[in-house]
């Protein structure tokens, strides 16, 4: 497991209504899931991390970008990522490989949003189902759970977090 720094990850215990994609924009992570998720359910989507895989993005990711409701901000600094995580109803990480940590995952939560996450990999370990997120299998999964992020307490995903994944 990772730890962070909980002092960098401001605590916001009200959201805004946007889902946000925070990763590297590669199949293995999922962004074109993500915006399946979200448009399926009306909702606008805040792609945020570094292009790794230039092909898939002009395929899958580019052609949805209309910065309305599908927008890519790029790589972000802390402040603005303390902003972009705390303002999402929640973070959607619809991975598609068995990923042994995410990140991502836990810097959500220090900031209060709750995370939707496929199944695999680490995020057993990370997110207690109907607690501090959701874990789902798949997208039609994903997007029933969207629905239901304002009955996750906000202060119990920060508590996950001081409790399991600080430096200390």
């Amino acid at each position: 497991h990772n730890g962070l720094d909980i002092k960098q990850f401001d605590f916001q215990p009200n959201s805004g209504d946007s889902l946000l994609f925070f990763g590297r924009i590669h199949p293995d992570k999922g962004a074109g899931q993500a915006i399946e998720i979200a448009r399926a359910c009306g909702k606008k989507l805040i792609l945020a991390g570094i292009i790794q895989d230039l092909a898939y993005y002009d395929q899958y990711i580019a052609p949805h970008i209309d910065n309305d409701n599908v927008i890519y901000v790029g790589s972000v600094g802390p402040h603005e990522r303390n902003r972009l995580l705390g303002d999402a109803s929640a973070l959607l990480h619809p991975i598609q490989f068995d990923e042994p940590f995410g990140l991502s995952v836990i810097e959500s939560m220090a900031c209060g949003t709750p995370v939707i996450a496929f199944n695999r990999g680490s995020m057993g370990e990370l997110i207690e189902d109907g607690k501090n997120g959701y874990l789902v299998n798949n997208v039609a999964e994903a997007i029933e759970t969207v629905g239901r992020t304002k009955e996750i307490d906000r202060q119990h995903c920060r508590h996950h977090i001081e409790r399991h994944f600080t430096v200390d």
